[in-house]
């Protein structure tokens, strides 16, 4: 009998750990990732060969250089047009004349008849005018930055001078961007900016060649006709 009871004691973990393998064998996961219980968090990474790892955002900092590429366009028409008539006649007589005696007045009959006054009078204006105009601008400049405020908006400037012999160009920018409209290419489009200023003038023979001169200007502005 006490050999009985020696036997039972250790075939009873046996019995026991063989339930437990036939219970994992019944859970097995049929996924070729593996068991969830067993293997790790699952990342992209892990499981792509064309997975490229995202650079993480570049800090910014004063005086960072960055690139603005200007694409501005503008078109404007305009067409007006005016008529305008006016006429008017007018006859005027004056038949009863005083003149005054002391301090009476008496009647002074015209001896070559009575004044009349006959007036006519017409004005006709008419004005038709259209205006169309196109403006693009492209370039790039690179600006600094120069501001970086507590919301973490960036406040770029940056200025360029080209001179060949007498020809001169000269281009500034200025203008509020946020930091997530910064390309990986420390690049930004004009169009993401703020408060967009741009400044371009050129100067020399060619600019002389299609300018206007100070009294076409006067004319213009003023337009005395």
């Amino acid at each position: 009998m006490h050999g009985s009871f020696r036997h039972a004691r250790y075939l009873l973990p046996l019995a026991v750990l063989a339930l437990l393998d036939v219970a994992t064998a019944m859970a097995q996961s049929s996924s070729m990732l593996g068991d969830a219980n067993e293997r790790g968090p699952l990342r992209l990474s892990d499981v792509s060969y064309s997975y490229v790892e995202v650079e993480p955002p570049k800090e910014l900092r004063i005086h960072d250089l960055i690139t603005v590429m200007v694409d501005e366009s503008a078109q404007v028409i305009s067409e007006g047009e005016m008529d305008r008539r006016k006429k008017a006649d007018g006859k005027f007589s004056l038949e009863d004349w005083i003149i005054f005696d002391g301090l009476a007045a008496i009647p002074d009959p015209q001896s070559k008849g009575t004044p009349k006054i006959t007036g006519k009078m017409e004005n006709k204006y008419r004005a038709e005018g259209e205006l169309e105009t196109r403006e693009s601008m492209r370039f790039r400049i690179a600006c600094e930055i120069v501001d970086i405020r507590p919301n973490g908006t960036i406040v770029l400037e940056g200025r360029r001078s080209i001179q060949a012999n007498t020809e001169q160009w000269e281009l500034s920018l200025t203008g509020i961007a946020r930091p997530e409209d910064i390309l990986p290419n420390n690049t930004v489009l004009s169009e993401d900016l703020a408060s967009l200023r741009i400044y371009k003038r050129e100067a020399g023979h060619v600019r002389d060649g299609y300018r206007r001169g100070w009294f076409l200007r006067i004319l213009d502005r003023y337009q005395p006709f």
